[in-house]
C-alpha cells in the first residue's frame, strides 16, 4: 500500500531550522541561528537541552546530530520514513515517534510526523516542516512558568506529547460537531443535498480511520514506556505518562463512539434513500393499480367485433367514461381509507 505523505507543503531543500533551548532552574538560553556544529557546542551537561530540527532535507545536519549523540542507523531511518507511533529504548536514549495533527481542511487531516530522542540531559525533536504546536510552551519555558524548568528532559518529553494529544481532542471535537450537524439536518435535505451529505459522511469515515491508525499504536507506545519502566524516565514522572496514557484511552473510546455514529448516519442515509424510493414505488403502484381496470375496459371496447351493441348506443361513450371515472375515484377513496398513501 502506498504510504500517505504529509498534507502540508514541505520546506524547500535549503530551508532547515535548527533550534536549541537550554535551561535549568536559574538559567535559560536559546540559539536558533547557529550552524549545527556551533549549536552542538552550546549544549550544557548541567542543563536540559532541547534540540529541535524543522525540516529533514539537510542530510548533513542530521548526520552531524547522529554522530554527536551516537544515534543508531535504524533510528535515523525511522525519523526519515513515515512510521506508525512507537517507542524503542536503546542503551543511551529512548526513541519515541507519533503524528502531530493540526487541523482538518477539505476533508483531509493536516499532520506531520514528529520524532523524539530522549537522553539523560537532552531531548531531540525531529519535525518534517516548519511550525508546530509548541510556541506557547516555549514561552512558558522562557518565563519560567509551571514546573518544566524544575524538571528534567523526561518531563519535557511528557509535556510535548501531552500538547500533541490535547490537539487530538480538538480534531476529534471538530469531527463530532460535523456529525451532529449532519444528523440534525439530515431529514430536511433534498436529493441533491443528500448526495453531498453522503460524501461528507464518507470523508468523516476516512478521517476516523486515519485517527484510529494514529491513536491505537500511540496507546501501545505509551504503555510500553510505562510497563517497561524506562530508565530514562524518573520514577516520579511515570504518573504523568500514565495520565497521558489515560487520555489516549479516552481518545480511542471516543473514536469508536464516533465511528458507530458515522455508521449510524450511513444507515440513516441508506434508509432515507430507500424510503424515498418506496414512496416513488408506492405512487407508481397506485397509479398502475387504478389504470389496470381502466385499461381492461378500454381494451374490451377496443376489440374489432361487429356485434357489440354498446358501440352503437347513443349514450355508450358517456357511460363508459362515467364508469371509468367512478371506478378510479372509488379505488382512490379505498386506498385513502386503507392509508396506503
Amino acid at each position: 500500500m502506498k504510504k500517505r505523505r504529509p498534507v502540508r507543503e514541505p520546506l524547500s531543500e535549503s530551508k532547515v531550522i535548527l533550534e536549541l533551548i537550554s535551561y535549568n532552574k536559574t538559567q535559560y538560553e536559546k540559539h536558533d541561528v547557529l550552524a549545527v556544529e556551533d549549536l552542538l557546542q552550546k549544549i550544557h551537561p548541567d542543563r536540559v537541552n532541547w534540540i529541535n530540527l524543522d525540516g529533514l532535507q539537510d542530510k548533513e545536519t542530521i548526520k552531524a546530530i547522529q554522530a554527536h549523540f551516537n544515534l543508531h542507523t535504524l533510528l535515523v531511518e525511522d525519523v526519515l520514513d513515515d512510521q506508525r507511533p512507537k517507542a524503542e529504548e536503546y542503551d543511551d536514549y529512548l526513541f519515541f515517534t507519533l503524528k502531530m495533527l493540526y487541523s482538518i481542511k477539505q476533508g483531509t487531516i493536516e499532520y506531520e510526523q514528529i520524532s523524539f530522542v530522549l537522553g539523560n540531559n537532552y531531548l531531540i525533536s525531529f519535525q518534517e516542516k516548519e511550525g508546530d504546536l509548541f510556541d506557547q510552551f516555549r514561552e512558558r519555558i522562557r518565563l519560567d512558568q509551571g514546573r518544566v524548568r524544575k524538571k528534567g528532559a523526561d518531563y519535557l518529553l511528557y509535556r510535548l506529547i501531552d500538547i500533541i494529544i490535547d490537539n487530538y481532542y480538538i480534531i476529534l471535537d471538530s469531527i463530532g460537531e460535523r456529525i451532529e450537524i449532519i444528523e440534525d439536518s439530515f431529514s430536511h435535505h433534498t436529493q441533491e443535498k443528500r448526495e453531498y451529505t453522503f460524501q461528507r459522511i464518507q470523508r468523516i469515515k476516512k478521517e476516523l480511520i486515519y485517527l484510529r491508525k494514529a491513536v491505537y499504536p500511540l496507546r501501545d507506545a505509551l504503555s510500553k514506556i510505562i510497563k517497561d519502566e524506562s530508565v530514562f524516565i524518573d520514577e516520579e514522572n511515570f504518573r504523568y505518562f500514565s495520565d497521558v496514557y489515560d487520555h489516549v484511552i479516552h481518545l480511542t473510546d471516543s473514536i469508536d463512539t464516533y465511528k458507530d455514529l458515522t455508521a449510524g448516519l450511513m444507515d440513516l442515509h441508506i434508509n432515507t434513500q430507500n424510503n424515498q424510493l418506496n414512496q416513488v414505488i408506492k405512487v407508481l403502484t397506485v397509479i398502475s393499480t387504478i389504470f389496470i381496470p381502466l385499461t381492461f375496459i378500454v381494451g374490451v371496447y377496443g376489440m374489432n367485433f361487429d356485434y357489440m351493441p354498446e358501440l352503437r348506443w347513443h349514450y355508450g361513450y358517456g357511460l363508459i367514461w362515467g364508469i371509468m371515472i367512478t371506478l378510479a375515484l372509488g379505488m382512490l377513496t379505498y386506498f385513502k381509507i386503507k392509508k396506503w398513501f
